[in-house]
């Protein structure tokens, strides 16, 4: 038999040589997993943020109440960390892929990988797979204070007709929680002399994707017509009810969904909210060109 001899100081120094580092990345991945063996990356860093935790470099640091709950369970040897990550970063999101897509649905992620290295960014320097540990998290926004529904109205002349009709249309709040019904109020001044067989109501999402150019998808997640007689010369004024739900939307390819851990159920995309102070306002207009004169 063969006795090896272990020097427990040389084990030591050779510890110290390596660090412990953890980044929080937030990225966005628009290509299935399958095709970066040919090279390329589908997958792009929106924002990242990488910190020591061993050995410490900060000295004492505020921990959490959950933090110290951990700390009693691991002892010594843990090294509490934590991140402040901008208010302007998306929520996790994916985009809900075909019947017929395989892989990891493309969206945005949030990663937290933790590593043993001699630096946190040295491109040269190989990191052992077994030397790293990472888990994915979810970015969330709970619903702020309610506000007064939004209302919008439009006037439209048809041709044949001397007197335009008058629409307008308004929101009880401007907040819904998923599988809430919307109720919208109908109102309508119909001057023409033309009768009105139905109103039609639709929720469209929209998603702004930015990678190399800015690219916005809409979709329609809910639509339902109502059948109402508003004769010539009338005015009319109804509530109408409607539910967008992902149940009914199951098919549709390249939906926004909020982001999900494994298999568990998701609802339709919620809407990422940013403190921006600009007010806009949409008009419709009609651009063509004029009569020729005589």
């Amino acid at each position: 038999d063969i006795v090896g001899f272990c020097n427990k100081s040389l084990i030591v120094s050779y510890i110290f040589t390596f660090s412990v580092f953890v980044y929080l990345a937030c990225a966005f991945r628009y290509g299935s997993e399958d095709l970066d063996v040919i090279g390329l990356s589908f997958r792009r860093d929106i924002w990242m943020k990488k910190v020591q935790v061993y050995p410490p470099t900060n000295g004492t640091s505020t921990k959490t109440p959950m933090q110290e709950s951990l700390l009693r369970k691991v002892g010594e040897q843990g090294c509490p960390f934590s991140f402040q990550m901008p208010t302007n970063l998306p929520c996790s999101v994916s985009l809900h892929p075909g019947p017929s897509d395989s892989g990891k649905a493309c969206g945005v992620d949030f990663e937290v990988k933790a590593y043993i290295a001699k630096e946190a960014s040295n491109p040269d320097e190989v990191i052992e797979k077994k030397d790293t540990c990472r888990l994915m998290i979810r970015k969330i926004q709970f619903a702020p204070t309610n506000k007064a529904g939004p209302k919008a109205e439009i006037s439209k002349q048809f041709m044949m007709s001397d007197k335009p009709i008058h629409l307008e249309a308004s929101l009880e709040k401007e907040i819904y929680y998923h599988g809430d019904p919307i109720t919208v109020l109908v109102k309508i001044n119909n001057e023409t002399s033309k009768t009105i067989k139905k109103v039609k109501l639709s929720v469209d999402q929209i998603a702004s994707v930015v990678l190399y150019s800015s690219d916005t998808y809409t979709k329609e997640v809910c639509a339902e017509e109502f059948a109402e007689n508003i004769t010539a010369n009338s005015t009319f004024e109804k509530s109408f009810q409607i539910t967008p739900l992902l149940s009914n939307n199951k098919e549709k390819r390249g939906l926004a969904v909020d982001g999900k851990l494994k298999d568990e159920d998701t609802n339709l995309a919620s809407t990422t909210c940013f403190n921006f102070s600009d007010v806009v306002v949409e008009l419709p207009l009609t651009l063509m060109s004029p009569k020729p004169a005589g």
